[in-house]
């Protein structure tokens, strides 16, 4: 098992360039207007929120992979 700082050492280049991802991505989703206005668009940028806010959580339990599966679950 590795330390929190090995954790960090390994995974944080990875993590950040994820993150860039979703905000490149939400950039795009921007400037090409409101997908709200579909309901199945507007159902899955709801749930994208929805992980965010899930993750920004500093206090919360170690099941954040098995929750977010969970939320995107029926997404079909």
């Amino acid at each position: 098992m590795l330390t929190a700082n090995e954790v960090l050492g390994t995974y944080f280049l990875e993590t950040r360039c994820q993150l860039l991802e979703i905000g490149a991505m939400l950039d795009r989703l921007d400037r090409a207007g409101d997908a709200a206005s579909d309901p199945v668009a507007g159902e899955q940028l709801a749930k994208i929120y929805r992980s965010l806010t899930l993750l920004a959580e500093r206090d919360t339990t170690a099941d954040r992979a098995e929750r977010l599966l969970n939320l995107f679950s029926d997404l079909d």
